[in-house]
């Protein structure tokens, strides 16, 4: 807020907006009153409009995610050259063409603010899009090419074509909120990954963001100062997971207790609700966290949460950012819905992403690893460095009702509880490989943190070529 106070400080002394240099004025002159005007941007009207519907200007924002005095602003003094329907005049005309443009420091750390290069920068350098009013037609492909997407509830919109045109082409009535605010693209069509209440919680929220992140993929994540002992027991693990195997349990809370102080950035926490992703550190360095979730849809995959898990897990790895996994899956989710949407291509996208990526990973199986999605779930079989399976935990082809049903027809009455007791936990798979340790869950962090330390020099490669082609 002290360097809002500064910037506002600044307009104040800034001349009117309009006003001309003097007829002989040396260009040192000339150039500090065109300095002056572009820190007006469209005026002192047009600022307080931006107040009062409790929105900050253009600079507000830069000044308050960049550290104080760290910004390098480029182009100041562009302005557009178009001369159609009286363009060309001089009170149509902004220092700047309306962009502030340049580079700072987020915690110390470099970031450059509006530099649109969305495809070739992709994999090369974390992109981050703050969505903080309109934005239509062809400009939603620029945050909709980058890595993370935010909004302001409320006062941000994306969408191709606005309400006017959709009510002219397809006779429907909406509002702008309805087709592309912040609810819209966070909770139905995923294309924002979190929403914000007001721009400076937007803004405070991307600076903590950031931190998790490397400045490159040639740089390693920011490791911050840890006074969560690593070897912590976390005993609340040790019930946590009900004798029912049909009764939920939120699998935040799991990953709450093992993260370091408990901090969990979550990503898309709105969207595809059965599954969890987000950053998170353990002993100071940043990992990536994917887990079902058996409050919502039992756990299942499905095309939104395949596709959710995809992207985070494809981020990760261009990144170097460590996965750590949390598999409580009774299978795909079942139905024509799934089957006609293409849940075959959708879920091979997550399947790709783990086989794929060449970043740590450690798994933990906390109950159900049941068919296909135990597979997809960063198992074993997909090159997993270090996977756990808890005492509740069951690896097999389906739960163990489905499976005697199927077998013996309904003819085999005590058939259950012998399936039960032969495959209803971890040891078929611990025979087999599939799982490095049958570990008790309260010890569940000093496992993690420990295999994070011998896997820190870990290096993998996938053979050359141009480049894979996933199942899009």
């Amino acid at each position: 807020m002290a360097a809002l106070c500064v910037l506002r400080a600044a307009l104040c002394r800034a001349a009117p907006w309009g006003r001309r240099a003097a007829s002989g004025a040396s260009v040192p002159q000339r150039i500090e009153e065109k300095r002056r005007a572009a820190l007006l941007g469209g005026g002192q009207s047009r600022i307080d409009a931006q107040h009062r519907r409790g929105k900050l200007t253009a600079r507000e924002r830069i000044l308050l995610l960049l550290d104080p005095d760290s910004f390098d602003e480029y182009d100041m003094f562009v302005e557009h050259r178009c001369s159609d329907f009286g363009m060309d005049s001089s009170k149509n005309k902004y220092p700047g063409d309306s962009v502030v443009t340049g580079r700072g420091r987020i915690n110390g750390r470099l970031a450059y603010v509006f530099s649109q290069r969305n495809v070739l920068c992709s994999g090369l350098v974390p992109q981050i899009s703050l969505i903080m009013g309109p934005c239509a037609g062809g400009a939603v492909y620029s945050p909709a090419l980058t890595d993370f997407t935010f909004m302001v509830k409320d006062t941000s919109y994306l969408f191709i074509t606005g309400p006017d045109v959709v009510k002219s082409v397809t006779n429907e009535d909406v509002t702008q909120e309805q087709l592309g605010g912040a609810k819209t693209h966070t909770a139905v069509s995923g294309v924002a990954h979190r929403a914000f209440e007001n721009d400076v919680d937007a803004l405070l929220n991307l600076r903590e963001f950031f931190n998790y992140l490397p400045l490159s993929n040639r740089d390693p994540a920011p490791i911050c100062e840890c006074h969560d002992p690593s070897d912590r027991l976390v005993p609340e693990l040790d019930t946590i997971v009900p004798i029912e195997s049909t009764r939920a349990y939120d699998m935040l809370d799991i990953i709450h207790s093992i993260v370091d102080e408990r901090e969990f950035f979550e990503i898309m926490p709105s969207y595809a609700r059965n599954i969890v992703v987000g950053f998170a550190r353990m002993n100071g360095r940043t990992v990536g966290i994917v887990g079902n979730q058996p409050k919502v849809a039992s756990g299942c995959l499905d095309i939104n949460s395949s596709v959710k898990g995809a992207r985070f897990v494809r981020f990760c790895d261009a990144f170097n950012i460590p996965l750590i996994t949390f598999v409580d899956v009774p299978g795909f989710l079942p139905g024509t819905a799934q089957e006609y949407g293409g849940i075959i291509r959708h879920g091979a996208k997550l399947l790709f992403a783990f086989a794929e990526a060449t970043v740590p990973k450690i798994t933990v199986i906390t109950r159900k690893a049941y068919g296909g999605a135990y597979d997809v779930m960063s198992s074993k079989h997909l090159r997993g460095d270090a996977n756990y399976a808890w005492p509740t935990a069951e690896v097999a082809v389906m739960g163990a009702k489905g499976a005697v049903q199927i077998i013996f027809r309904g003819k085999e009455t005590d058939a259950e509880a012998e399936y039960v007791d032969k495959f209803a936990n971890p040891f078929p798979a611990a025979m087999r490989g599939f799982v490095d340790d049958i570990i008790q869950p309260s010890t569940t962090r000093r496992h993690i943190c420990h295999d994070l330390d011998v896997l820190a020099s870990k290096t993998q490669s996938n053979p050359w070529k141009k480049h894979a082609n996933i199942p899009l």
